[in-house]
């Protein structure tokens, strides 16, 4: 009892250290939550996650939720933004790994909320759409990728991004756990654009750099375009994260030389480091990686690691050439926003 004791009075200590020095901790949001999808709302002046409502065997959540800070350290809890059974007419659950943008439509904000759910003959995708960041969304309707691209045999419909070109303005979704597959959106967010699918996967690598499964994720930096994706398993504790650039939107990627942005680290109990998002921090080059990994608790297989995993946030760098260094996962976090 007494060690008990004492282990508890550590850690409610180091809690508090933290606090006093306005550090997030990691995880930053309280419960079982992956696939996070980060966003800056010019609307509100306030960061957004959405995500994976985890915890439930087998993946098998059937709605989103949303959470917003303004320092990157307090999160709020703002609600479920959609729910697959109640707000769509044709999916039935499996709510994974959303992605949001926020757009200028006629001088008013408008959010476009894309996910994957189950439509009882595989995944698809689809688009809700909400004039606030924590919405409520209304679902279009019908999905706007139901079908692997031309040529790709295998792999689902999952784990969307939306990029949005900052020069040209043109907006781009992404797809696919076992393949990659990007497509231009049409001017409505509503609909892609056939014409330009494009299968993107990255060729090669193996599960301990860059061998492609799923996750994708696009930003544009010094006018590089910068894909990173998940390797591995969701729940293998070598579940990472790499990278790879290209000069245009729709590649051909080129994979980095030291592809691995962030993996585990065992030594301090860190396991199952991926599917991320990465925030920029509007009129700066200060970067942040939003990621989850694997709630230590539950490493072994019987006990379900795929879907008991936290979110968790930190520092981003690059080098002076432009690539990534690697990410070091904390349990401290980042230091509150001024």
């Amino acid at each position: 009892m007494k060690m008990k004791q004492l282990l508890t009075t550590l850690l409610l200590t180091a809690s508090l250290q933290l606090m006093a020095q306005n550090w997030s901790g990691n995880p930053i949001l309280m419960g079982f939550h992956a696939d996070p999808e980060v966003m800056y709302s010019n609307l509100t002046g306030r960061y957004y996650i959405y995500s994976t409502t985890d915890g439930v065997a087998g993946w098998g959540g059937s709605y989103f939720t949303c959470f917003s800070s303004a320092d990157l350290t307090n999160w709020r809890y703002e609600g479920m933004n959609l729910n697959l059974p109640r707000d769509t007419r044709w999916a039935s659950g499996n709510a994974w790994a959303p992605a949001i943008e926020e757009k200028l439509v006629d001088g008013q904000y408008r959010y476009y909320f894309y996910f994957s759910g189950e439509t009882g003959h595989g995944k698809a995708i689809g688009v809700a759409v909400a004039n606030r960041p924590e919405g409520p969304f209304k679902d279009l309707g019908h999905p706007i990728v139901d079908k692997r691209p031309e040529g790709q045999k295998n792999g689902q419909q999952i784990d969307v991004d939306v990029f949005t070109d900052p020069d040209t303005h043109k907006s781009y979704l992404y797809w696919g756990n076992g393949y990659m597959a990007g497509a231009e959106l049409n001017d409505d967010m509503l609909s892609v654009k056939e014409e330009t699918v494009t299968r993107m996967t990255p060729h090669g690598g193996t599960l301990q750099d860059y061998a492609y499964r799923e996750a994708p994720y696009v930003f544009k930096r010094n006018g590089l375009y910068y894909f990173l994706w998940s390797v591995d398993d969701t729940g293998a504790a070598n579940y990472h994260v790499a990278y790879g650039t290209s000069t245009s939107p729709l590649g051909p990627i080129k994979v980095a030389d030291q592809p691995v942005v962030l993996i585990q680290d065992p030594a301090n109990e860190i396991y199952g480091t991926a599917h991320n998002s990465v925030l920029q921090i509007p009129g700066t080059d200060d970067w942040y990686i939003v990621y989850h990994r694997i709630n230590k608790k539950f490493l072994d297989r019987e006990s379900g690691p795929g879907f008991h995993r936290e979110v968790c946030i930190d520092r981003m760098e690059f080098n002076a050439d432009g690539t990534i260094r690697p990410v070091r996962p904390t349990h401290r976090g980042v230091k509150a926003l001024r």
